[in-house]
């Protein structure tokens, strides 16, 4: 499940607020559907406005029993907000979808989904021995972009093979998305921002829906936007630091995050503009200039640190 903090950067970043009509097609625990609903109220200047906003402008769709549990407790115990929260297949739910006219979109769809959670019009395509998703994901973003009205953002969690892109579907739908829509933004996050659950590591991706990226003429922002100022705790997964004097760093952090894409502004170790295309890596990482003068000898031996422990792992030698 996304974290929380993520959940609330990608809510902040797609800007959603009192008139959002908010989606999230794979709702899982729904957090994002909470984040998005809390955003959207806080937003609101009357009673009125909040209940419309609990009652009309929150949706949510799960496949799996357990998790739409999940997310319609987790509704419930934020407000009453989960009146449009269903459990189905999302590909069984493009008339519902485009009744409800939504503005935003925020998902983090299954990277190895099996066949029977994909599209069955993309499946019907699969070799017998492919049982997992080749697009990473991506497929399920594309039909969403299809399903929801162009004056929609679209703000989505993938892994980074689908930014990567080196596998044939992958590059399918990257070609796909660009043909149709802008990529307006790509964030490399925390490397082990899913610990102690999944080994994943996730990128947020961007995508304005009114125009095909190369008719929109305009450099994509890449955010190198890895360090969120949490660390590992044992028995409590990643937990949030603070500064001496008891600050959160991570909405310092959120806060730099959020000015340096909002105003595309250019920054050596944190961000890039850069024109890509469907052929490209979309990564900050593949563009980014380094701020060398930050580097200290730490910076080397962390690195060395962090390869040693790799060879020892992988077996390639047994002592250091």
């Amino acid at each position: 499940f996304t974290p929380d903090h993520i959940c609330d950067f990608m809510s902040k970043a797609v800007g959603v607020n009192k008139n959002s009509r908010v989606l999230d097609p794979c709702c899982g625990s729904g957090a994002f559907l909470v984040r998005a609903m809390t955003d959207a109220m806080d937003d609101c200047d009357t009673e009125e406005e909040r209940e419309e906003v609990k009652k009309n402008q929150i949706f949510g769709i799960e496949y799996e029993e357990g998790a739409f549990g999940l997310s319609s407790t987790n509704m419930l115990i934020h407000g009453d907000g989960n009146s449009n929260v269903v459990q189905d297949s999302m590909f069984k739910r493009a008339k519902w979808i485009a009744e409800n006219n939504i503005s935003i979109v925020l998902m983090n769809p299954p990277y190895n989904a099996t066949k029977k959670c994909c599209d069955p019009d993309y499946t019907k395509g699969w070799d017998a021995k492919k049982k997992e998703d080749p697009s990473k994901g991506l497929h399920f973003v594309e039909w969403v972009a299809r399903h929801v009205p162009s004056t929609c953002k679209m703000a989505v969690l993938l892994p980074m093979q689908a930014a990567i892109g080196n596998s044939g579907d992958v590059k399918t739908f990257k070609k796909k998305m660009l043909d149709n829509y802008t990529l307006d933004a790509v964030f490399s996050l925390p490397t082990e921002m899913f610990y102690p659950g999944a080994a994943a590591v996730a990128c947020c991706m961007i995508f304005d829906l009114s125009q095909k990226h190369e008719k929109a003429n305009k450099e994509t922002f890449f955010g190198y936007y890895k360090d969120d100022k949490f660390i590992k705790r044992k028995g409590l997964g990643r937990v949030e630091r603070t500064d001496a004097d008891g600050n959160s760093l991570w909405n310092k952090t959120e806060e730099i995050w959020l000015n340096l894409y909002k105003n595309k502004k250019v920054v050596p170790g944190l961000s890039v503009m850069h024109r890509a295309s469907w052929k490209d890596e979309w990564l900050a990482e593949a563009y980014m200039e380094t701020d060398y003068s930050t580097l200290v000898a730490e910076d080397f031996q962390k690195t060395i640190n962090d390869y040693l422990s790799y060879l020892v792992k992988e077996g390639h030698i047994y002592e250091a």
